[in-house]
């Protein structure tokens, strides 16, 4: 769910000397082909299957980690730049609102009154359901600096005119984000069984441990992983605020 990863956002302050008529925006289409436009000309779902506009430097020394991640809801690979921003990424693949996710997705151009040209790329754009769009920064709120701020502000400036949502994110709580990571692990459909999911779904209705669960479907070594698949499609429910173990309470979820 995105609020878990909502709920590490922090306030970055509101832009006051740039006018929304200035914000221009570039992104590269999937075929390659780069594309300038004024804010209004583009729409969301313009930028579900857009490539990254800038790279992934790794160089000797560098303090940030950045990376691939194989992305569920993608059915590819999705870039990061850092940890934190990994933990985001993998917090968004989980959210069952996500249906598609761009990292580095857009650069944002505006001009400051003094006619000098700015811009920024933020981390990452999800498309929600019912079509809409929330932009994600990754920026640990001690870690900001002033020119952080300002084009946090200028883009959350453009994300309200254009009717997108707008986060600043910063590290999420450690538990809920040590837990999406485990979960994860077993994101991709081939740990789905028909038959082993048709039993556990049974046994945690309405609630059991994990372990005792797994044990009760047939051997752990097989149930396990069935499981933990269940958890990622949020057809099986934990408490993710609590350190996942084998007494973590698990149970069914009913949709409506």
């Amino acid at each position: 769910m995105t609020a878990d990863l909502l709920s590490a956002s922090w306030d970055a302050g509101k832009a006051s000397v740039w006018t929304p008529a200035g914000f221009e925006l570039t992104y590269t289409a999937p075929d390659g082909k780069e594309i300038r436009t004024r804010l209004d000309g583009v729409r969301g779902a313009d930028l579900d299957g857009c490539l990254p506009v800038r790279s992934f430097p790794s160089y000797k020394g560098q303090r940030n980690y950045p990376g691939l991640y194989w992305s569920a809801t993608m059915s590819r690979h999705v870039g990061f730049e850092s940890w934190v921003e990994r933990n985001h990424l993998i917090s968004l693949d989980f959210a069952p609102e996500v249906t598609a996710i761009a990292s580095q997705p857009f650069w944002l151009h505006w001009r400051t009154p003094a006619g000098r040209v700015l811009r920024h790329a933020p981390d990452f754009l999800a498309r929600l359901g019912g079509g809409r769009a929330l932009v994600i920064d990754s920026r640990p709120r001690e870690l900001a600096k002033d020119a952080d701020r300002k084009a946090f502000a200028a883009t959350r400036l453009a994300c309200e005119e254009r009717g997108w949502g707008y986060a600043v994110c910063g590290a999420m709580d450690p538990v809920v984000a040590a837990n999406h990571r485990w979960i994860a692990g077993y994101r991709h459909p081939r740990y789905e069984d028909a038959a082993v999911e048709a039993r556990l779904l049974e046994i945690f209705d309405p609630c059991l441990g994990l372990l005792e669960g797994a044990e009760d479907a047939g051997d752990p070594l097989a149930t396990l992983p069935v499981l933990y698949h269940l958890l990622w499609r949020q057809d099986l429910l934990i408490d993710l605020t609590l350190v996942l173990s084998h007494r973590t309470v698990v149970h069914r979820r009913h949709r409506d």
